[in-house]
């Protein structure tokens, strides 16, 4: 026997994940996160057995509702899955589907299309952070075909444009969680910040890289990798998240000098496998920190002139523009708003199956 689901498969941004109605789901999160699993196929480093894309960026989910917050129009919860052990993580964020929320809200009825363009306001169940997204839907249909184009996704599609109302400190509790721009932590001087997704900051030198090493070759470099984690886990408590080594937060992030035209270099880990490229929140959260002075992503940084910045962030596969609206000062400036572009599109909506054998054995090993 087994139970099937709703389901859309979408990518968002340079991520691809499961997308599902709340309402579809059990509103018990072990009874939720084992049906999630059994989708998936996971544990399972291949998830042959389910729709999962046996890689962290492809083994995500999203749950989607309407919300009963005033000026919210759906709630949702990002849920990383993971490939070896039967956990559902819903600690982090995800903007990259993030992005994918609002057409499959459209899609779904759950915000009516308007034309040409339709805004939807997301509130993230993971961390609170508000965001605006503004979808492309000529005629009241989502539109995914444009000439928008992000590294790391072939192609063009349409645009989705994506403003983040309030993610700072929506992990930690605060933007800089220790309150300083530079810790010392394990030995390394590091910025540990959260504009939505927790992230410890650090000049690749400081740890005897260059910070422009191709991406396979950083994932292979197992001693790198370990220091890497005895820095994080030496940064969990100090940004308020407690013993992290069961967590997908803080990711680590060496910074460099610019290399291709851009504004920072990036090399992202995530938190144990380096990005080919790097996530939403944690481009957002390293160029917030490029702006702070003092902070290790500044000294790396060139940073543009004017209150409106765009920031290229550059990463392995190409590069990230950041758009930061700063007040404030010189001396203590202020991110008061962080946008970007994104796309999205969908790729297969039907029903996804799940054994009742994986129902029946995941809850208790669910978190």
């Amino acid at each position: 026997m087994q139970t099937g689901i709703r389901c859309m498969l979408m990518r968002g941004g340079t991520s691809k994940g499961a997308y599902f109605l709340a309402d579809d789901l059990p509103r018990d999160p072990a009874a939720r996160d084992a049906l999630i699993l059994g989708a998936m196929g996971s544990p399972d480093p291949r998830q042959i057995d389910g729709v999962g894309g046996a890689h962290p960026l492809t083994s995500k989910v999203a749950v989607v509702g309407r919300s009963s917050e005033p000026g919210i129009d759906v709630d949702f919860l990002f849920g990383q899955v993971l490939l070896n052990e039967a956990r559902v993580d819903t600690t982090p964020n995800c903007g990259n589907i993030l992005s994918g929320v609002g057409p499959f809200a459209i899609e779904r009825g759950l915000v009516a299309a308007q034309d040409p363009v339709t805004r939807v306001k997301v509130r993230t169940i993971n961390t609170g952070t508000i965001a605006e997204l503004a979808v492309e839907t000529p005629g009241g249909r989502v539109r995914y075909d444009g000439d928008a184009r992000i590294d790391g996704v072939p192609g063009t599609a349409a645009p989705i444009a994506i403003d983040f109302l309030d993610a700072a400190g929506s992990v930690c509790g605060a933007l800089l969680p220790t309150g300083n721009a530079v810790d010392h932590v394990a030995g390394v001087d590091v910025t540990l910040i959260d504009n939505g997704m927790p992230v410890v900051v650090l000049e690749a030198a400081a740890v005897g890289r260059t910070g422009h090493e191709p991406r396979d070759q950083l994932d292979k470099d197992l001693e790198l990798k370990k220091r890497l984690e005895e820095i994080r886990l030496a940064a969990g408590p100090l940004m308020n998240l407690g013993d992290v080594a069961a967590k997908v937060v803080p990711k680590m992030c060496l910074v460099a000098a610019p290399a291709a035209g851009g504004h920072i270099a990036t090399r992202s880990f995530i938190p144990h496998e380096c990005h080919a490229a790097i996530g939403v929140f944690a481009a957002v959260s390293v160029a917030t920190a490029a702006v702070l002075p003092g902070s290790r992503a500044n000294r790396a940084a060139r940073i543009p002139e004017g209150r409106t910045k765009t920031l290229s962030v550059e990463h392995p596969t190409g590069e990230f523009t950041v758009r930061l609206e700063v007040g404030g000062t010189p001396q203590a400036p202020v991110v008061e708003r962080a946008g970007l572009l994104r796309t999205a599109r969908l790729l297969f909506d039907g029903t996804v199956f799940v054994p009742e054998r994986a129902l029946a054995a995941a809850p208790a090993r669910a978190a």
